[in-house]
């Protein structure tokens, strides 16, 4: 295997910028001093020793990795179940430090390949920016290097968005995700601007996460290819719930085999998997990560009986989103259930408010009738049996 071929992505803007420092450096002029202009010398990358063509200007040099970083065999660096992790709060600013602790260890245990903060799930727009930079910290630090951190950065602020970034990149996180900016709904071409201007100033990768229910605003096909031509950005999530607009996303690999596609919607990963998906970012996997990571295992593996199997119990699962009547039950019912579980506090992030009594015992007794759970069994938030 070509060198090139196994060098991680999230490094190919360190290894050009590398390369251009190295032409200032008395060894680089000796190496193609008086010689071949594109005589190949040895760039030294994350333990790697990286053969490459340079010249006294470096454009042909940077030309030549580009080409070969696109035409290696890549894979997404993504995949499998990244949850969009809740932000377990004990009041209006505070954290559920204990909570977030537990869940957590709650998810790392079931498998995950990642986790995704203030996402949707998250409640990051309800968030304060202070709070927000907490369970950055708060959670890289625990997680510590165990799996990859995304960061969700979307505002409706392009400064905001490349602070907490930035604080994300110091924090230790992996990626940054980021939605249409809401609230004032842009056209294409100004999404298309918006993005190209705002690359650059990240420190890390991006993932586009697609997210018109609520952004107002899609992710459209024709602006994705333009935004592909961007290496710095590495995939997308997509929680449409149009698998149309999926299969086209899919399509996108074409172009840029080492995009993560990934599903938003729970119950539509082993569909999307079957389209070519690379997993899901599936809020239920805050309450039962083993279930999803399960699913994922058995898509990738070819089990078709063991993923009917468990598409059954994620549709089951799924009872817990029609408790509520307003569209914030989607995380309600997610915070409840891990309230139930006894892992963190339920509270939410105003205006919102957790499930009242009559809905929380309705989740409760969904959770009691799952099958794959056995039963009941389940403890509330300070320990005792609910």
């Amino acid at each position: 295997m070509n060198k090139l071929d196994r060098i991680d992505p999230f490094s190919i803007e360190n290894l050009i910028q590398q390369l251009s420092r190295s032409c200032q450096s008395a060894l680089h002029r000796r190496e193609v001093g008086g010689g071949d202009p594109r005589k190949t010398t040895m760039i030294f990358l994350n333990g790697l020793i990286i053969p490459t063509k340079v010249c006294k200007l470096c454009e042909y040099s940077r030309a030549v990795i580009k080409q070969s970083y696109r035409n290696s065999t890549m894979r997404p660096l993504l995949s499998g179940i990244i949850p969009p992790l809740v932000s377990p709060l004990s009041s209006r600013d505070e954290i559920d430090q204990a909570g977030l602790a537990r869940l957590i260890e709650h998810v790392l245990a079931g498998g995950v390949h990642g986790l995704f903060l203030l996402g949707t799930t998250g409640e990051a727009p309800s968030l304060s920016y202070r709070l927000r930079r907490e369970l950055i910290d708060r959670v890289t630090t625990q997680v510590a290097g165990r799996v990859p951190i995304l960061v969700g950065i979307t505002d409706t602020s392009f400064v905001e968005s490349v602070r907490l970034a930035e604080h994300a990149a110091q924090a230790g996180a992996t990626a940054l995700v980021l939605s249409t900016p809401y609230y004032f709904p842009a056209g294409q071409t100004e999404l298309t601007g918006y993005i190209e201007n705002l690359v650059p100033e990240l420190p890390l990768p991006l993932v586009l996460y697609n997210m018109p229910s609520l952004t107002k605003v899609w992710f459209e096909i024709e602006t994705l290819i333009r935004l592909a031509a961007i290496p710095k950005i590495i995939g997308l999530k997509d929680s449409s719930g149009d698998l149309a607009y999926f299969q086209k996303a899919i399509e996108l690999k074409k172009i840029r085999p080492d995009w993560s596609i990934m599903i938003g919607p729970e119950a539509k990963l082993p569909d999307a998997m079957r389209m070519g998906g690379d997993g899901g970012v599936a809020g239920g996997g805050n309450i039962f990560p083993k279930l999803f990571v399960d699913c994922y295992n058995a898509c990738v593996s070819g089990d078709s009986v063991r993923v009917e199997a468990l598409q059954s119990d994620i549709n089951a699962l799924q009872q817990i989103y029609e408790v509520g009547k307003y569209a914030s039950k989607y995380i309600k019912a997610t915070k409840c259930c891990l309230s139930l579980l006894g892992i963190c506090d339920d509270f939410m992030a105003e205006p919102f408010h957790r499930f009242r009594a009559p809905e929380r015992e309705r989740v409760r007794a969904i959770l009691d009738s799952l099958s794959f759970r056995g039963g009941s069994g389940m403890v509330g938030p300070s320990g005792r049996r609910g």
